[in-house]
């Protein structure tokens, strides 16, 4: 059986609270900036009713980014950043890093968190890149090493198994903001997979192999 909705017409041919559709529809069918909404309670229809129509904020749709495997690239291009994690152990200690891929200086640096695992740590660093970036207002590339995290970054989702105790719960948290920030911006720079055989290391390289 489907549950019981409560229908506001703000601006209609008729105005005020409905308990069903077919009411709903006869006074905002065809009917010029109608302003309508459903709630699931009486007591947050009458709510919305006295406090006002607010509009829906629209949702940004983000631009798919642009991936790269530069495999026919003979040289890095110098003038990006390059993003890479580190975990003793899996799940174990992580941490991650964002540097200036010409000379390996250190931009940010997260962590190190409890019960993680390196491809959160390198989705997380590509999106922590990004946002970065866009502080900035640069579109310059951002360099990883992570084929999985650049999956997870075009699925605009962290597929990890990872499970979440009291131990990595900040580092969840991490992953959903920065899973939202993915869903609500345009990401302007490239992401490009850095050439280890042919380049070695990327800068961001913990060293710790």
């Amino acid at each position: 059986m489907a549950k019981k909705k409560f229908y506001v017409v703000w601006n209609g041919r008729k105005t005020g609270i409905f308990d069903n559709w077919d009411q709903c529809r006869e006074s905002v069918d065809g009917f010029e900036r109608a302003q309508y909404k459903s709630f699931k309670t009486m007591f947050e229809a009458q709510r919305a009713y006295q406090e006002g129509y607010i509009p829906a904020v629209p949702v940004v749709k983000p631009v798919e980014p642009m991936i790269f495997q530069d495999r026919e690239i003979e040289d890095p291009i110098w003038d990006s950043i390059s993003v890479d994690a580190s975990c003793l152990g899996n799940p174990g200690v992580m941490e991650y890093r964002g540097v200036w891929t010409k000379t390996a200086e250190e931009i940010f640096r997260q962590g190190p968190f409890e019960n993680g695992t390196v491809n959160i740590g390198e989705f997380l660093a590509i999106v922590h890149g990004l946002a970065w970036l866009e502080k900035k207002g640069s579109t310059i590339p951002v360099y990883t090493d992570s084929l999985t995290a650049i999956s997870w970054l075009k699925n605009k989702k962290a597929n990890t198994f990872l499970d979440k105790n009291s131990q990595n719960d900040p580092l969840f948290q991490l992953i959903e903001r920065a899973e939202n920030w993915i869903n609500t911006h345009q990401i302007r720079s490239k992401i490009l997979k850095w050439n280890t055989e042919v380049w070695g290391e990327i800068p961001a390289d913990f060293g710790r192999k």
